[in-house]
């Protein structure tokens, strides 16, 4: 991500540095004086919401993973359309320079606060939805990492016979109500103690012993999934 922002940073300089070229060298109004107090707050306006955006992109860049950086486009997005608008309140601020300061101030503020307001917002969603997805991702561990030793155990089956009795369990749980909680422990403990059984008996190549400890599992993934829907 580091190597993307050095990049956005290359482009931003060049934006910033375009913007104070036609800012300076430009004539102005023939007839007006350019540099009034107008043309100052206007150009003062659009400079804080370029640094604002870049601070906006260092945020949104320096995300560890493809998922959050694609999560942060929202950041991004309310920093470009803050800073887009900040041209046209403050372009009109250097552009009318007998303008009365105290009208482009009132404006300038009214923007900068309300995309200061949309930031917070964007960044407490964000957040927000980093929060949930943790959380998903906590609650539907034990169900995929229990999806995942299944197909293994399959996998390592010695006979048809075991390999049957394998799948049975595998589809079980791989149909299975993917969320967890606190009222699931009890079960899901014992659909742990279970599998590890199991476990034992598939290495061992007991048919018999497979086939009633799977039986024993797949009756506990089932009260497990009734217990999912009572909780929800």
């Amino acid at each position: 991500m580091k190597k993307r922002f050095n990049l956005y940073i290359i482009a931003w300089g060049v934006l910033l540095a375009l913007f104070n070229v036609i800012a300076f060298v430009s004539a102005g109004w023939a007839g007006q004086e350019k540099y009034t107090a107008s043309f100052w707050i206007g150009y003062i306006f659009i400079t804080v919401m370029f640094i604002g955006q870049l601070i906006c992109s260092y945020m949104a860049f320096k995300a560890d993973s493809a998922k959050k950086l694609f999560y942060n486009i929202s950041l991004i997005r309310t920093s470009y359309i803050g800073l887009i608008v900040s041209f046209i309140i403050g372009g009109l601020c250097m552009l009318i320079s007998p303008l009365p300061y105290w009208v482009g101030v009132i404006a300038c503020a009214v923007i900068l606060a309300a995309n200061i307001l949309s930031v917070v917002k964007a960044t407490a969603a964000i957040n927000e939805v980093e929060r949930v997805d943790t959380k998903i991702k906590t609650q539907t561990f034990f169900i995929k990492s229990l999806t995942v030793d299944a197909d293994t155990l399959m996998a390592s089956a010695k006979s048809e016979a075991v390999k049957a009795e394998c799948r049975k369990v595998s589809e079980a749980i791989r149909f299975s109500d993917p969320m967890s909680g606190d009222g699931l422990v009890t079960v899901e403990s014992q659909i742990a103690a279970k599998f590890a059984e199991l476990s034992e008996a598939v290495k061992a190549d007991n048919t018999e012993k497979v086939a009633e400890i799977a039986n024993e599992v797949v009756i506990l993934i089932g009260d497990r999934n009734k217990k999912c829907k009572l909780l929800k």
